[in-house]
């Protein structure tokens, strides 16, 4: 492959990983998670939704193999970006950026061990790791039964979609399901 068919590859890549971080954000950003399952509407509780639908999409990308995993790496690259740019956009200067978005690296590789063992061990474990996870600040522990049941239904709708939407960066997700703690 020439050096122009290779910048041309990478910037469809780049595109479509930024597409669909972009349709992952505004998932993770939906009112539900936060008004209804106890997810603190916070900067860390929006972090944590985030990350969680970064990393189940990245793992359905890996998984294709090939351009799919570039495609993941290009996700992650993606939502570090953002995190950089969001922080400097509050104000946090540059000797702080990179403190802060280290340690936000290290949650979200910590985030994808936890959650890959916790899938690996079944419910029980990954309703534990989204509380201590995600709702741990907000002591919104029966919130999980909601998160459990949305996160079947996104790897679902990750497992369902097309390869070759995916690696164009088009990416259709439900919304999350309506759910009310007891």
């Amino acid at each position: 492959m020439g050096l122009i068919a290779r910048v041309r590859a990478a910037s469809r890549r780049r595109d479509a990983a930024h597409a669909i971080y972009t349709t992952l954000v505004e998932r993770a950003r939906s009112p539900g998670f936060y008004r209804d399952m106890g997810v603190p509407d916070s900067l860390d509780g929006r972090f944590d939704m985030i990350i969680l639908h970064v990393i189940l999409a990245m793992w359905r990308l890996r998984a294709m193999g090939g351009e799919g995993e570039k495609l993941a790496r290009g996700l992650v690259d993606t939502l570090f970006a953002d995190m950089d740019r969001s922080l400097r956009e509050m104000g946090v200067g540059d000797l702080g950026v990179g403190r802060r978005v280290k340690a936000m690296a290290r949650a979200f590789h910590g985030r994808i061990l936890a959650y890959e063992t916790a899938l690996a061990e079944g419910q029980d474990s990954l309703a534990a790791a989204l509380t201590r996870n995600v709702l741990a600040s907000t002591g919104a522990a029966p919130g999980v039964a909601g998160l459990l049941a949305d996160v079947a239904r996104l790897r679902a709708a990750l497992a369902d979609a097309p390869d070759g939407d995916l690696l164009a960066g088009t990416l259709s997700l439900p919304g999350p399901a309506a759910w009310q703690r007891p």
